[in-house]
């Protein structure tokens, strides 16, 4: 058998689902209550806008259900200290929401940044750059589009391109082409996305206007009235217009509300009374932060007769082909870019925070960001949706990169074409990316990123990575991320470290800002503008390329002061001490809350080797809110095994009660066959360890093959004690065509995954696990109807009793020891059918008797049931 990348992780049973939110098409119960002492009193009231009207609740009512400590009383745990921690995070994480209600209108708001952050197109003629840059005194954008200077497209500190919190933002106009003349309305817009729409009629807006004028509007209204038009274009060209002002003091004094008020009625005093609204502000002399405004009853009644002119408006706004007849792109598709600040400490050039797409020069010192904004005929358009998350998950860890035969970087074309149609075939239905994110080095397989928004250039475009997501939904899989927000690349010129100059920006200082072991960087979890990149982050990748989950890749590395480098006996006290990072909980689970509510479909994995408490547990109960979590011990302890013990020393008793995990979480676990780490570190698989290092060239011995469970080919990243080559990264998929034990061995894969779709094993709740014999090496459980007997001696077959509860007949349906597995074949036909004997054995009132050849594993299914 050919692995893909890596290896597969199973569920061991149903995603039991916890719905945090209301789904997306009803009320998103996300706001935090805050006491609002507002009095109102209006004559009348729009009806359409009462459904927008924020009713505020009681304490008590918004928190009916929510117990800080509720998973500690469902599991039985009194910890004094514990339980003291989970209720100060919860009050910490009502105040961070409180802060972040000041500044955002709500959690979806707070995790939809990428809609204004980066570089995007607006509809008037124009692109605008946003980013955050708190230490920097000056910001420009240079690029190839500009002869890279960085004076022609900038704003400056004290100026309207900076705000209070370090928000920078800079307008490129686009260029109007030679013999064009500019638009007859400053705020003209463009739809981009079609090549022609009603804007391309040839109407032009003085006949737009008079058809509106002459439908809407009475005889004997003004020419203030009817040119309703006029004075919004002008205060829009004044305030943002090229020959606006660029400073406060510029723009001058605007005169109060009241002042205004005043100043419009002494001008329109000797106007007909037909001419103007007849509201006017009834304060009685008395001073209200909101006056009672009343109106003429009759003329209400006239307005709301009327409908607006609409459809003559729409008329003004053009399509993109008359878009590209006048202007040309401030930015075309394809520049390279990046920003220009000044600090400090000098100038310097970063790649953009939220870049979409970023690209190495020659040499691989220096990254550009690409601006992504293709033709609508070369944007990639979606053909499938996404099935719903079956109730257990096969999932094949993959990296596209090294998916390929051939020694060197595969893309996301040739993943999509010749990778994916194997998962199917190999009957998995879900598969998780590593290193999607761009990266600096292609050696840490992804796991030290540099730009978070951005798919790897090194494997294609954005528009080939939704292709390969689209067509793996097609095929019905799931797709996963392995999301890095534990860290980041330390990289100054193309990552985040030190983006603006200070050492403060999205990152701790000192030694807790950097990882103690890996040389990254670890975030300010506590920061709202942190927090706002990595909840955008999270929300950008299911909205823009429809992610169906993410694996957090090493939690402990946030969620401890030491990265998770200490010991830990489980102890609670060592979840709540000095060297836990509240901020970084606190950051999971506002992660949790927004995906679930925003995304109700959406699997979230928790990849955390302390294995911190409450991890999979509702956030309203105390815990993080995870859908899964990964059982990182049960792929160490096969390594340890094979690489340490003897065959014959091998403990049954660790075996399975390191498989089952916590059996409190047991139902949310996924685990390795194999875990990665040994194909970044330089460490040996367990093909190498099983089967010894040969080649294809040296004759294997049956023995060698009996003890072989994996591929015999190594997978390693270039690195430097390679000497960066790339003859082990890639995949032999070739040895698939030939009869042998890679041919043999992909059929036990393949019918192993056929037997969980057809009987549901991983569905069907935790195993009932009734003989675990540590010197006979044998392990027996039931789940369901279904009866596994494992054999694990190295050398001693039996005829062995094994319990069962029915009484009945077995029949055996997977058998490791089939010769078209490789197998020897002890197992005669006439042995696949099994009736019980009454006699009480492991606890059980029946059993079947079953040969057991060593090293091998049989799965019985209750075909027949007996009355006795």
């Amino acid at each position: 058998m050919a692995s893909l990348s890596l290896q597969p992780k199973i569920s061991l049973c149903p995603n039991n689902s916890i719905i945090h939110f209301q789904p997306r098409n009803k009320p998103q119960i996300i706001f935090f209550t805050r006491k609002v002492k507002i009095k109102i009193k209006c004559s009348s009231v729009d009806p359409q806008q009462q459904s927008f009207t924020r009713k505020t609740k009681s304490v008590a009512e918004t928190e009916k259900g929510v117990d800080p400590v509720g998973f500690l009383k469902k599991l039985g745990i009194t910890h004094k200290a514990f339980a003291q921690f989970l209720r100060e995070r919860y009050k910490s994480l009502k105040d961070l929401k409180a802060e972040i209600f000041t500044r955002h209108l709500n959690l979806r708001d707070m995790a939809s940044g990428f809609e204004i952050l980066g570089m995007h197109r607006h509809k008037e003629h124009r692109a605008d750059y946003m980013d955050w840059a708190p230490g920097a005194r000056y910001c420009a954008i240079v690029g190839d589009f500009n002869g890279w200077s960085p004076t022609e497209n900038a704003a400056r500190e004290g100026h309207f391109g900076n705000d209070d919190y370090g928000y920078w933002f800079i307008i490129l106009e686009d260029k109007l082409r030679e013999g064009e003349k500019p638009d007859e309305l400053y705020f003209q817009q463009y739809n981009y996305v079609d090549d022609y729409d009603k804007g391309d009629s040839g109407v032009t807006i003085d006949e737009v206007f008079q058809r509106a004028n002459d439908e809407y509007w009475e005889p004997g209204e003004d020419r203030f009235i009817k040119n309703r038009f006029e004075l919004p274009a002008k205060l829009y060209e004044r305030l943002f217009g090229p020959n606006g002002p660029q400073t406060i003091e510029e723009l001058g004094e605007i005169p109060d509300a009241e002042t205004r008020y005043k100043a419009h009625k002494e001008l329109h005093k000797d106007d007909p009374p037909s001419n103007l609204p007849p509201f006017d502000v009834i304060d009685n002399g008395k001073e209200y932060d909101i006056f009672n405004v009343v109106a003429d009853p009759a003329w209400q009644e006239k307005f709301r007769g009327k409908k607006p002119p609409l459809p003559y408006w729409t008329e003004t706004r053009k399509g993109r082909k008359a878009w590209l007849k006048k202007y040309a792109p401030a930015i075309p598709h394809g520049s390279k870019y990046r920003v220009y600040f000044n600090t400090p400490d000098g100038p310097l050039e970063r790649v953009p925070a939220w870049a979409t797409f970023v690209e190495p020069d020659a040499e691989g010192k220096q990254a550009y960001a690409i601006h992504w904004e293709p033709p609508p005929e070369c944007t990639y358009k979606w053909k499938h949706t996404a099935t719903k998350a079956p109730k257990s998950l096969r999932i094949y860890e993959c990296h596209v990169g090294i998916s390929g035969s051939e020694p060197k970087i595969s893309s996301f074309n040739d993943f999509t074409e010749k990778v994916l149609p194997h998962i199917k075939r190999a009957g998995y239905n879900a598969i998780q990316l590593i290193g999607i994110s761009e990266h600096k080095d292609y050696f840490t397989v992804g796991y030290r990123v540099t730009n978070f928004f951005a798919v790897s250039s090194r494997y294609g475009t954005p528009e080939d990575f939704k292709r390969l997501v689209d067509e793996a939904h097609g095929l019905g899989l799931l797709v996963f991320l392995d999301i890095v927000h534990s860290y980041s690349a330390a990289d100054e010129m193309v990552g985040l470290s030190r983006f603006d100059g200070s050492n403060d920006c999205y990152f701790h200082t000192g030694k807790r800002g950097n990882h103690k072991y890996w040389g990254t960087r670890i975030f300010k979890y506590g920061d709202l503008d942190v927090l706002h990149f990595l909840l955008s982050n999270l929300n950008w990748w299911v909205s823009e390329y429809k992610i169906d989950g993410f694996q957090f890749h090493s939690l402990a590395s946030m969620l401890y002061t030491h990265n998770g480098f200490a010991s830990f006996t489980g102890d609670l006290e060592e979840y709540c001490n000095q060297y836990v990072d509240k901020d970084a909980l606190m950051y999971l689970i506002l992660a949790n809350e927004i995906l679930h509510a925003l995304h109700p479909n959406i699997i979230t994995i928790a990849e955390d080797a302390t294995f911190y408490p409450g991890l999979c547990e509702p956030t309203s109960q105390g815990g993080l809110g995870f859908d899964y979590y990964v059982n990182l011990s049960a792929s160490d302890m096969w390594l340890s095994l094979l690489d340490n013990t003897p065959d014959h020393e091998w403990s049954m008793s660790k075996i399975t009660s390191t498989l089952l995990g916590n059996r409190s979480y047991a139902d949310k676990m996924l685990i390795y066959a194999e875990n990665h780490n040994q194909s970044i570190s330089g460490g040996r698989s367990l093909a190498e360890i099983l089967l010894g290092q040969v080649n294809e060239k040296v004759s294997q011995s049956n023995e060698a093959l009996l003890r072989g469970s994996s591929l015999l080919k190594r997978v390693e990243f270039p690195m430097a004690s390679n000497n960066f080559s790339f003859s082990l990264a890639n995949r032999c998929w070739g040895l698939l065509e030939k009869e042998g034990v890679y041919r043999d061995l992909f059929r036990f894969d393949k019918d192993m995954m056929k037997l969980d779709k057809n009987e549901k094993v991983l569905a069907r709740g935790l195993p009932n696990i009734h003989h675990v014999n540590d010197t006979n090496m044998v392990i027996s459980y039931i789940r369901g109807p279904l009866l596994f007997v494992f054999n694990f001696h190295p050398t001693d077959s039996y005829e062995r009793c094994i319990g069962v509860d029915e009484a009945g007949e077995y029949q055996l349906i997977l058998n490791t020891d089939e010769r078209r597995y490789g197998g020897q074949g002890f197992i005669k036909e006439e042995q696949y059918l099994q009736r019980t004997v009454s006699r009480r054995v492991d606890g059980l009132r029946n059993c079947i008797e079953v040969p057991l050849p060593s090293r091998t594993a049989q799965v019985y299914k209750l075909s027949r049931i007996l009355r006795i």
